[in-house]
């Protein structure tokens, strides 16, 4: 298909990211395939996340396609550019038809980004998530490959102002080892197990954070920070999800 919308966007932001000295450390890249199709699935803590882990794959030369709510896509703004970059729109009360076309993309070689938990988690830990990304990597049998962004939140995430044109921020993002479901395999197990790593991973890359100050609303509470508990988040999502109901009633 013609890329010439993705590459342009990429361009301008790492110009931006280079103008602003942000501290990028990718670790892991070779793990992303140089060819064929292959699920990004990473962590959500921020409304930029799909830029840097898109990144993850730029040194093998690949372009992701993620899957984004459709909202994002009927936006004036954004949707023309998601349209342009070939992202997959997700319509959460017809998802057969996202999956449909993730399930086509990856079948024509193409790397699918998967946000497993489906919305920013405020505790800045792994939520809860649902087994699409196994489903995805069993039906088109690529592999399925983790990924652990962090300090992304810093710039702009649920419940606080952006600040976007922050300097000097550390960005950490890591690829981990590929995983590979079979079918016949117990998709919530194996699922369980890729929430797993993915803990593992942002545990990690959390503790090997170049800033880890004590009582900072952007580190998780674990580490000293006054985010959320994952129970208090969980509260907070319900809450959210109330209101939203309510104003499409009336």
């Amino acid at each position: 298909m013609a890329e010439i919308v993705y590459p342009p966007v990429i361009g301008a932001a790492l110009t931006l990211f280079r103008a602003l000295d942000l501290k990028i450390r990718i670790e892991g890249a070779e793990r992303i395939p140089r060819t064929g199709g292959a699920v990004l699935v990473s962590n959500h803590i921020s409304y930029l996340d799909f830029i840097f882990a898109g990144l993850a794959a730029r040194p093998s030369k690949r372009l992701v396609r993620f899957m984004a709510k459709k909202e994002v896509f009927d936006h004036r703004i954004s949707g023309p550019l998601m349209r342009g970059m070939h992202h997959i729109p997700v319509d959460r009360a017809a998802g057969a038809a996202a999956f449909g076309a993730a399930l086509k993309a990856l079948r024509d070689g193409e790397v699918v980004g998967v946000f497993a938990e489906a919305t920013i988690s405020r505790s800045f830990t792994i939520k809860e998530i649902k087994n699409g990304a196994v489903r995805m990597a069993v039906g088109a049998k690529v592999p399925m490959i983790p990924v652990s962004l962090w300090g992304t939140q810093r710039l702009w995430t649920k419940g606080h102002p952006k600040k976007l044109l922050q300097r000097h921020v550390p960005i950490t993002i890591q690829v981990g080892e590929p995983m590979h479901p079979q079918r016949g395999d117990d998709y919530d197990a194996v699922t369980a197990d890729l929430r797993g790593r993915m803990s593992e991973m942002l545990d990690q890359v959390q503790r090997n954070y170049p800033e880890i100050p004590k009582g900072v609303w952007w580190q998780p509470r674990h580490l000293g920070g006054t985010a959320p508990t994952p129970e208090e988040a969980e509260k907070l999502d319900a809450e959210e999800a109330e209101e939203r109901a309510s104003r499409r009633e009336s």
